[in-house]
């Protein structure tokens, strides 16, 4: 297995973990540090210049509306849920976002 096949399996179970455990709500110790571990790991492997783009305005797009989210959730009857989930998939792109925003701002400061 490769290093770019790990970074997407990790990038899979990351997403994975964070959806079960905010809509299962499981209290697992440590969660937030174990998913902004996997995010830096994602961050480094997962993503290439080419896909950098894409993958933080989507990131960021995620990010900004996560808030938002919640909101709604909560008028709609699900915000303890969607609150856990929007955290726990926020506490994995985050950390994500920001290693391919530094990696990006290196290779543009390098050119």
């Amino acid at each position: 297995m490769n290093m770019s096949q790990m970074g997407r399996y990790l990038f899979l179970a990351g997403v994975v973990v964070a959806v079960a455990a905010g809509l299962l709500s499981l209290n697992i110790p440590h969660l937030a540090t174990i998913l902004a571990v996997a995010g830096v790991v994602v961050g480094f492997l997962n993503v290439s210049g080419a896909e950098s783009r894409t993958f933080l305005i989507a990131g960021i797009a995620f990010l900004a509306t996560a808030g938002a989210l919640n909101g709604l959730a909560a008028q709609l009857g699900a915000g303890s849920q969607m609150a856990a989930v929007s955290a726990n998939l926020a506490a994995f792109a985050a950390p994500a976002v920001l290693i391919v925003a530094l990696k990006s701002l290196l290779s543009t400061a390098g050119d």
